[in-house]
């Protein structure tokens, strides 16, 4: 019998902003949505609770900072406790990726999108929910994460 259908929603931590993006297990694609902001690196829980009502995820994923030669970035100790804190006030699986380059990624396709008239205008926000539908994507495909107990 085939796994159900879940529904995950990602974050692509920051300390001023969070991007968000919703996907799921059956088409294994994401779409960003609405950036939410981080004020002195303290996220914004009402904004984050009105996006996992809305949709119901069956796991959360948040974007670990690695360095590119694959050490933990300045940000991993409050990307962690981010991700404790969405496990805590949530009870879902929340899940690790490595998001290395994934910022870069998700600014490429903007502009790419901007270059084929898809796109007028392309501002922070955009690029880190864009970044978040990266990291999903790469733990649709499978990219091996880590589990948060």
């Amino acid at each position: 019998m085939p796994e159900p259908v879940q529904r995950i929603l990602a974050f692509d931590f920051g300390l001023q902003r969070i991007g968000i993006a919703i996907g799921d297990t059956l088409t294994r694609t994401a779409a960003p949505r609405p950036a939410t902001a981080a004020r002195a690196g303290e996220p914004d829980w009402e904004s984050i609770e009105r996006e996992v009502r809305a949709f119901s995820p069956g796991r959360l994923v948040v974007g670990a900072p690695y360095n590119t030669d694959g050490t933990a970035g300045a940000l991993m100790p409050s990307a962690r406790r981010f991700a404790s804190e969405l496990r805590r006030r949530f009870a879902l699986p929340v899940s690790l990726i490595d998001e290395r380059f994934s910022s870069l990624e998700a600014s490429a396709a903007l502009k790419g999108q901007r270059a084929r008239g898809e796109r007028r205008r392309m501002r922070r926000e955009h690029i880190d929910s864009a970044a978040a539908a990266v990291i999903l994507e790469r733990w649709l495909s499978g990219e091996p994460g880590e589990e948060l107990q």
